[in-house]
């Protein structure tokens, strides 16, 4: 059951990305874990982890196979001691309310903790295109979360048997001719799958028709394009000849772009996006990409943010380009990659893996968002792995930007042919359109590239491994959506709820196992402390 949870969940996210069995998994955790014992519940969340974080990461063989294998069972490891309280949360009367809530507790830890955390594999992520994805405007992904497990825990519910609880007294003479545990069961069996298909399909609904913070139909609009100049697939070529490489592809698009536009054969953006990494030479340190980025800006006539890491010290930054002054302004990013763009135990590392040698010095952080002002539009720029972090995200709409970017680079993830980690990646910028109720433009040195409506739906997309320039008029929407406006407090008391159930839970059976000792009979059901 662990097994085929894992697997099932791993299935819900692209590149599969069967949405529905996002409940399927939290609903085989929970049979699983049913009556088993502390020791057991480890090892079946230890089997549901790895079996659900090796095909979600299988990307990351494109990095080290050390790193994939690593970094999936260190997430399965964590998953397994988390688990062994959802085992014991199981055994509260609503148990189907306190395991939902369980995985947004599990969420939030994976979120935070190690090194910053890791927020891939959230149940909310996979619900791009679900008819319930809408509800993430209104608590965020950690209610979007609940909701999905919810419908698991509840489907789990139906197939259990009834705790069995025996009356304090029984006439051993009298012999019912069913147990009260088999009526429950066949009355839950009976009306249970109603009962359980009219909730989902009123959730789904509901994800439809919400009214909460509607698009305006006066919001003013603009024109915008997302450039992908392509990569060099092979890694043989050096870092200099790669690097200037990237930098002319994107530069040859704009500039094809710009001359698209004085044909009048497609019409004139006010803002075009190159990916992150579009530059790993820093143009103040190399006037000839300075020069190359420039001629493009010129040739467009149009702000450009471009990708780009900068030097004393190492930033991975989004620079504002303007046509006959270059760059004016900076976003650094804020949430770094661990063990990509930091080196924790670098020199121990250094002993037995070639990881530090792929990023010998550490990157900087930045430490605020940064809304870029282009007339009417306020950009907020986001980097790749940030994306996945909602108050990082919320930080720049609460800002003031009513449009954001996704700058990426998806190429050394892509090498093989996998695009699980751009089509996930994908994925969550949806959720964040619908969360925010903006329009996001993501850009990507290789593909997927897109440009994403406040609704969640692609406007435009492009292929992997190839150039190209998409363009689209979208929506400029200034409100803030309920999540935005109560933040972090959905996750934050879902959260303090599951622990003081936890807390209750382990209570609960601590009482039982003394009474049971008092009075010399069994323990009872519970998996013991």
């Amino acid at each position: 059951m662990a097994l085929a949870g894992g697997v099932a969940l791993a299935a819900a996210f692209p590149p599969e990305g069967i949405w529905p069995f996002a409940a399927a998994g939290p609903a085989l955790l929970v049979v699983a874990l049913w009556r088993r014992s502390l020791g057991g519940s480890l090892a079946v969340g230890l089997v549901f982890g790895i079996a659900f974080f090796l095909p979600l990461l299988s990307w990351l063989v494109n990095v080290a196979w050390y790193v994939w294998a690593a970094l999936a069972v260190v997430e399965a490891v964590m998953f397994a001691v988390l688990a062994v309280g959802q085992r014991l949360l199981l055994n509260l009367r609503a148990w189907p309310l306190a395991a939902a809530g369980w995985w947004v507790a599990a969420e939030a830890v994976r979120d935070r903790w190690p090194f910053g955390g890791f927020p891939w594999g959230r149940l909310a992520m996979s619900q791009a295109s679900a008819p319930t994805a809408r509800w993430v405007a209104v608590g965020g992904p950690p209610l979007l979360t609940f909701l999905v497990a919810l419908a698991g825990t509840t489907l789990a519910w139906l197939v259990l048997p009834a705790p069995h609880r025996d009356p304090p007294h029984r006439d051993p003479l009298h012999r019912p001719s069913r147990r009260p545990e088999a009526l429950t069961r066949d009355m839950r069996r009976r009306a249970g799958p109603a009962v359980g298909f009219a909730a989902a399909a009123g959730v789904a609904v509901c994800g439809y028709v919400l009214p909460v913070d509607q698009p305006s139909a006066a919001a003013p609009t603009a024109m915008v394009a997302a450039v992908q100049g392509d990569v060099p697939h092979a890694r043989t070529l050096t870092g200099v000849l790669r690097a200037t490489t990237v930098t002319g592809n994107h530069a040859a698009a704009t500039e094809q772009l710009a001359a698209q536009v004085r044909d009048a054969s497609r019409p004139a953006p006010q803002v075009v996006i190159w990916p992150e990494n579009s530059t790993d030479l820093d143009p103040s340190y190399y006037p000839s990409v300075y020069a190359t980025i420039a001629a493009a800006v010129d040739a467009v006539d149009r702000p450009v943010l471009v990708g780009a890491v900068l030097q004393d010290p190492v930033r991975n930054a989004g620079q504002l380009w303007l046509p006959g002054r270059g760059p004016v302004q900076t976003y650094v990013k804020r949430q770094l990659v661990p063990f990509g763009e930091v080196i924790p135990f670098r020199s121990l590392l250094d002993k037995f893996t070639s990881l530090p040698s792929l990023q010998p010095v550490n990157f900087t952080p930045g430490h605020r968002a940064v809304v870029f002002r282009i007339g009417k539009i306020r950009l907020g720029d986001v980097i790749c792995y940030e994306v996945g972090f909602d108050a990082l995200v919320r930080s720049e709409v609460t800002a003031g930007a009513n449009l954001l970017v996704v700058q990426t680079n998806d190429a050394d993830f892509e090498i093989d042919g996998q695009t699980g980690e751009t089509l996930q990646q994908l994925s969550i910028a949806r959720i964040r359109a619908m969360e925010s109720d903006r329009s996001v433009v993501v850009a990507s040195t290789t593909g997927v590239s897109a440009i994403i409506a406040p609704d969640g739906s692609l406007i435009a997309r492009s292929g992997i491994w190839r150039r190209a320039v998409l363009e689209a008029r979208v929506p400029l929407q200034g409100n803030l959506t309920l999540a935005d406006r109560v933040g972090s407090w959905p996750e934050y008391v879902i959260t303090l709820l599951v622990a003081a159930a936890l807390a209750w839970a382990i209570t609960g059976a601590a009482a039982r196992r003394a009474r049971s000792r008092r009075s010399g009979g069994p323990a009872g059901r519970s998996p013991g402390l």
